[in-house]
């Protein structure tokens, strides 16, 4: 299985974590969206961004069917969420079409699917390296699909690549704040955070379900292309699910 890979220039992390979680056979082939390094310091920044992601991801898609994949994978998750689960739809059809049909596996389809293992969970906590206007989109999108966001945390990070150099206390320290006993499961999304094998040291800790983005991305991406093979160290979803 060739996985093709979408990811944004400025993204150091979702190429190691999605090859630590390949099983022996399935490879995964990158295509970069090119954006600029800028300064992230307001919404306005944040909603920039986007339209530059938007202006180069089906050049990405283009570039990487020439490696002949068997499905495309989003390795980002902002633009999967934006616009809510009609957006998301939107999106998936449109690079499925530029993509000659091939199955899409993207973080927003992944996060409702996974949540959706652990049975009867309705109130989740996200944490996020976004500004509040993605933190918006981010809760529209689950809202959407029946989960309410009880508790979020935005991370604010300001610039593309700084989201990569968060710390692993950090990243600790926002899990905890979104733990409200109201809270059935945690789901860190932004695929440039450096969550998939902290996720499960917080699993087992808090006794709940806690989803990193590239996690349930790949996992989503295994599944829906017939790969059910377990694999450890990343936490109960790709376990046992």
């Amino acid at each position: 299985m060739k996985f093709g890979v979408i990811a944004p220039s400025t993204n150091t992390i979702v190429q190691p974590e999605f090859g630590w979680m390949a099983p022996h056979g399935v490879t995964n082939h990158f295509s970069r969206i090119h954006i600029p390094d800028d300064p992230l310091t307001s919404d306005a920044d944040f909603e920039e961004l986007m339209v530059r992601i938007r202006a180069e991801l089906f050049q990405a898609v283009d570039r990487v069917m020439t490696a002949r994949p068997t499905a495309i994978v989003m390795g980002m998750s902002s633009e999967t969420f934006w616009g809510g689960l009609q957006g998301s739809i939107e999106l998936k059809k449109k690079i499925g079409d530029r993509a000659n049909g091939l199955p899409v596996a993207m973080g927003s389809d992944a996060s409702q699917a996974a949540l959706r293992c652990f049975g009867d969970i309705t109130r989740i906590g996200v944490v996020t390296p976004y500004m509040p206007v993605g933190d918006s989109e981010v809760t529209k999108f689950f809202s959407d699909c029946g989960f309410e966001v009880v508790a979020i945390e935005g991370l604010k990070c300001d610039s593309p690549t700084s989201i990569a150099h968060v710390d692993p206390k950090t990243l600790r320290n926002a899990v905890e704040r979104v733990n409200d006993p109201q809270v059935e499961a945690i789901l860190q999304v932004g695929t440039n955070l450096c969550f998939a094998k902290l996720a499960p040291m917080a699993e087992f800790w808090l006794d709940k379900p806690v989803l990193a983005i590239n996690t349930v991305t790949y996992w989503h991406a295994l599944r829906m292309n017939g790969i059910n093979d377990k694999v450890y160290g990343f936490g109960s979803l790709l376990q046992d699910y």
